[in-house]
C-alpha cells in the first residue's frame, strides 16, 4: 500500500514554515537537511519537522496540503501545537 505525506519543517526559531507533500518522508526530510542555496528550506534554515499526516492517496495529500498552504498562520500554529507543542523535531 502506497503512503504519501503532508509535512511541516520549520526553523529552530519556529519563525518560519514550509509546507509539503512527499511519498518518502526520511528522504524528504534529509533533502531539506542537505544545503541547496537555491531551496526555501535553505535559505529560511527550515531543518526541524514539526508535524506531519499520512494519506493512502497523493490526490488526497495533495488536496490537503493546498488546503493548510491556503491557511493563515495562526491556524497552522494550533494545528502543529495541537499534537507537537514543543515543536519538536519528529525525526
Amino acid at each position: 500500500m502506497d503512503k504519501y505525506f503532508v509535512y511541516i519543517m520549520s526553523n529552530n526559531a519556529n519563525s518560519t514554515l514550509y509546507v509539503g507533500v512527499t511519498n518518502n518522508l526520511e528522504r524528504r526530510v534529509h533533502e531539506h537537511r542537505t544545503p541547496d542555496t537555491r531551496s526555501f528550506t535553505t535559505r529560511y534554515h527550515c531543518h526541524k519537522l514539526v508535524y506531519y499526516e499520512e494519506y493512502s492517496s497523493i490526490n488526497e495529500a495533495i488536496a490537503r496540503e493546498k488546503q493548510i498552504k491556503s491557511w493563515n498562520r495562526t491556524r497552522k500554529d494550533m494545528m502543529i501545537d495541537g499534537v507537537n507543542p514543543g515543536r519538536n523535531n519528529l525525526i
